[in-house]
């Protein structure tokens, strides 16, 4: 049996002990680790959400890599054509890890109404485009259809649709420039869906129209585009498999990440990480503090205890043990708290999006949360350790607790 583990289920479950002078600090203790754990899993969960809100948005205008040809075009348009015929195209089997390659074409256009114009990017777009994402954005109508012949289905972000006073359902005439010598052409679409990504800066430049208007009005070849977007498995490879590809396209070619494109933005959200660290560190030191005291009390309140202990040949490590089991049922209880609490929270949120952002501000327009059983295990298991661990010096006071005067003590 073992008898650490014996006493210190007898004290806990002594009434004399829920009574005590000691009782008020305890509930302070487990208090202070059930709003740290709280804190901790808000911290983790939205930083994680935020992150992972803001990349798949950018994935779903530009795949993870993006295959151009090399050139000094830094615009949004495309330019110069690159053929279909790749030993990529349509599935890349030489690097594993990509999951889908689809080809498009983009192109520099002005939306004209009676009232109203508005500068966009037309992005073209064919029957292999991966629409999962959009899935999610999509708020109004459905999504387009390329997979027949060619149409006029375009697909519009709720940002363009508010300012030009577009519903679904709607055409209009879009200007398409070729150079300053001949008058721009026009195609008339026809609004079948409407988009909210929540990401401004993307939702105000780009809609989605039949990949082939693009080759039409590029003068190019129906296997000809403007350029290939990768999508691959895990986005955490993303610099790994940027290089994998890089080498077995052709040496005209450049595989392009986009956290190199959007640099700036991917860059920031890294920020997040840091702060996520730093509440982490900040709210176990606090709670770890709160059980030093407790702790501490309750080694003064057991004074007569430990000197009858060591009377009777106890070590002062195996009284330490006493107390140490009688600290860790006390951080269980703040874990249990904290982690119900903390997750009813996270749900709630999650399902219901209490909590707005500024979308201009946070690319999302509600605070997002990732729930992953994966850190949520790790972090009880490292908040548990932690404050076990700064209990260990403390608890070093019962060494030097005499017998005699310990049984004398009142």
């Amino acid at each position: 049996m073992n008898l650490e583990l014996f006493i210190a289920k007898r004290i806990i479950s002594s009434k004399a002990y829920k009574s005590s002078v000691s009782a008020p600090i305890i509930k302070i203790g487990i208090a202070a680790i059930a709003i740290g754990v709280i804190v901790m899993l808000i911290a983790i969960a939205t930083g994680l959400g935020l992150q992972q809100k803001i990349r798949d948005k950018v994935v779903a205008f530009n795949g993870h890599i993006e295959i151009t040809n090399y050139d000094t075009n830094e615009s949004d348009e495309s330019q110069v054509p690159i053929s279909l015929n790749q030993d990529f195209y349509p599935e890349f089997k030489t690097v594993e890890g990509v999951n889908h390659v689809q080809a498009v074409a983009t192109k520099f256009a002005v939306i004209r109404t009676e009232s109203d114009f508005e500068g966009v990017v037309v992005k073209g777009v064919g029957a292999d485009f991966n629409w999962r994402y959009f899935e999610e954005f999509l708020v109004d109508g459905r999504l387009p259809d390329y997979s027949g012949n060619r149409n006029e289905e375009v697909l519009i972000s709720k940002y363009l649709a508010k300012r030009l006073n577009f519903k679904v359902g709607d055409r209009f005439q879009t200007l398409f420039g070729e150079n300053l010598n001949k008058l721009p052409r026009i195609i008339n679409f026809e609004i079948v869906g409407i988009y909210n990504s929540g990401f401004q800066e993307l939702d105000e430049k780009f809609c989605f129209a039949d990949l082939r208007h693009i080759q039409r009005l590029n003068k190019w070849e129906a296997d000809q585009v403007g350029s290939f977007e990768v999508f691959i498995e895990d986005f955490d490879d993303i610099e790994a498999k940027s290089r994998q590809i890089y080498r077995e396209i052709p040496s005209l070619l450049n595989a392009t990440p986009i956290t190199q494109k959007y640099y700036t933005v991917f860059e920031w959200i890294k920020i997040f990480d840091n702060n996520t660290y730093g509440i982490i560190i900040i709210m176990i030191v606090v709670a770890g503090i709160n059980m030093i005291t407790a702790l501490l009390v309750l080694i003064l309140e057991r004074t007569s205890m430990i000197g009858i202990l060591k009377a009777l040949g106890s070590t002062n490590w195996s009284i330490r043990k006493v107390f140490l089991y009688n600290a860790s049922y006390l951080i269980g209880l703040g874990l249990f708290w904290g982690n119900l609490i903390g997750l009813s929270l996270l749900f709630i949120q999650k399902y219901f999006k209490l909590f707005p952002l500024n979308p201009d501000t946070y690319y999302v327009s509600e605070a997002p949360v990732y729930v992953s059983l994966d850190y949520i295990v790790l972090l009880n298991i490292g908040t548990f350790l932690a404050c076990l661990f700064m209990l260990l010096i403390p608890s070093v006071i019962i060494s030097r607790i005499s017998p005699v005067k310990a049984i004398r003590f009142d």
